[in-house]
């Protein structure tokens, strides 16, 4: 997932923020002296637009996996990234998040389902949201601000991830990716062909494969 829109035009002054209010961390920063970026897919690839293997092997390969996406991520300038979209037919994400509190989350996790939300927790919000597969296009999205994901950690572990604002709207969007469904996927027709159009008329920032 792209970062949000609004936040993407002065990282100096954002960093400057950052110093001012430590933000708390949920999670352990990946170690990046491990793992290579890879270009990412975009809308289009046949990869993008079906739902991934379910993982079964937790291994040193699994691991690498994931450094890999870490690194492709942060060359994006992302806060959230599914293996598919660097062409990896597998059900693994990886993030690094702010929630709407300033709460920053980091943290993978492989072979995701979303939990059905209680009635009371059911409440949309109407955000922005990008997608580093559609890069360079913005477009509102209502998804509820709270969401669960449970799944497993790279040693094959039960994990629990739950988040809200931001970090909610991330969590729905990589989980989509790996059951084959881009956030465009859910716009009405309009909003989509417009999205289209923003990627069309910009330039990514980093490396993509050309689709075929």
């Amino acid at each position: 997932m792209a970062e949000q829109h609004e936040h993407t035009h002065d990282h100096e002054h954002d960093h400057e923020d950052a110093e001012a209010a430590p933000v708390k961390v949920i999670g352990e920063e990946p170690d990046l002296s491990k793992g290579t970026a890879r270009p990412i897919t975009v809308v289009g690839n046949p990869v993008l637009h079906r739902e991934c293997r379910v993982v079964t092997a937790f291994d040193g390969e699994l691991a690498a996996l994931i450094d890999d996406m870490f690194q492709s991520m942060y060359a994006a300038s992302g806060v959230g990234l599914a293996a598919n979209q660097i062409g990896v037919d597998a059900k693994v994400f990886v993030y690094d998040c702010p929630d709407d509190e300033n709460v920053r989350h980091i943290g993978h996790v492989i072979n995701p389902v979303l939990e059905d939300l209680p009635v009371d927790r059911r409440t949309l919000d109407d955000g922005n949201e990008g997608c580093l597969s559609v890069p360079t296009a913005y477009a509102e999205l209502a998804r509820p601000d709270y969401a669960v994901v449970t799944g497993q950690d790279k040693d094959g572990n039960p994990i629990r991830v739950e988040g809200t604002g931001f970090f909610a709207r991330c969590l729905q969007h990589e989980t989509d990716h790996l059951n084959g469904y881009l956030y465009i996927d859910r716009l009405s027709k309009r909003d989509r062909k417009d999205a289209l159009r923003q990627m069309a008329e910009g330039t990514p920032t980093y490396a993509t494969v050309p689709n075929a």
